[in-house]
């Protein structure tokens, strides 16, 4: 029997448009699929007709399947000779517990493969014309967590909370309150603008633009149930957005 091997694929924000080309000749040759909850099901539409298909999705907060047995499953297909391509939305290098999986197939002498993807943050960037960088404002830009195993995750509150800092908040909605409080606490302005992109490069992506005294309050009152990016620093620009740019396109 020839060797397995493992594919750990980023299939970006959702839009098959952003899709890059190895992901897409990845979906075509897969034998076995194990995507994540928010793969979107245009890209999902693109896998191979005789793949066999698992949802191993993980929901903050909510019901997930165990990480021990996505790693036993990825080493399970690879060691009966199958190309197996573990499939995450955005860049399977942030916060798509790369590492652990990575670490179970090396153990167990499965080959890998990392294909990366457009992470949200960059799609959500784009859709309000805005930069994460800009030179004279910031020289950094911090891409953080919302919430991690134990909780709420803490970060450098004291540096975010300064002027013309630029972060990118991943599963941030739940900690919206959270986030506010430790910035405020630590100096942050209240005027400190924040943008909250739903779905972002889907035909149903959102953009609530607010500031930081009123992101809870704000935030509720939006009612976003698909995954969103939350901007530290940043409000939208006048400008056209991604879904303008791909009208005017058409």
């Amino acid at each position: 029997m020839c060797p397995g091997v493992v594919a750990f694929a980023g299939s970006g924000p959702g839009d098959v448009d952003l899709l890059t080309l190895k992901v897409l000749k990845a979906l075509g040759e897969a034998d076995v699929i194990l995507f994540d909850r928010l793969v979107s099901k245009d890209i999902m539409a693109l896998a191979h007709e005789g793949a066999l298909l698992e949802d191993v999705g993980k929901e903050g907060f909510g019901p997930s399947m165990a990480q021990e047995e996505i790693c036993a499953r990825l080493v399970h297909h690879a060691k009966r000779g199958l190309k197996v391509l573990r499939l995450k939305s955005g860049d399977p290098t942030i916060f798509g517990r790369l590492d652990e999986e990575l670490s179970a197939c090396e153990a167990a002498d499965v080959d890998t493969q990392i294909l990366p993807g457009i992470t949200a943050a960059s799609a959500a960037v784009a859709a309000i014309g805005q930069s994460l960088t800009q030179r004279g404002r910031n020289t950094s830009v911090r891409f953080l967590t919302g919430h991690d195993m134990k909780g709420f995750a803490d970060h450098d509150w004291a540096q975010l909370a300064r002027r013309g800092e630029v972060a990118a908040v991943y599963m941030g909605k739940k900690s919206a309150r959270f986030v506010q409080g430790r910035m405020l606490m630590h100096g942050a302005d209240l005027a400190t603008p924040v943008t909250v992109v739903e779905n972002a490069s889907r035909a149903d992506q959102r953009v609530l633009a607010t500031t930081l005294e009123h992101l809870p309050a704000d935030l509720a009152a939006a009612h976003f149930s698909g995954p969103a990016l939350t901007f530290l620093g940043l409000a939208p620009r006048q400008a056209a957005t991604l879904t303008d740019f791909q009208m005017e396109l058409a």
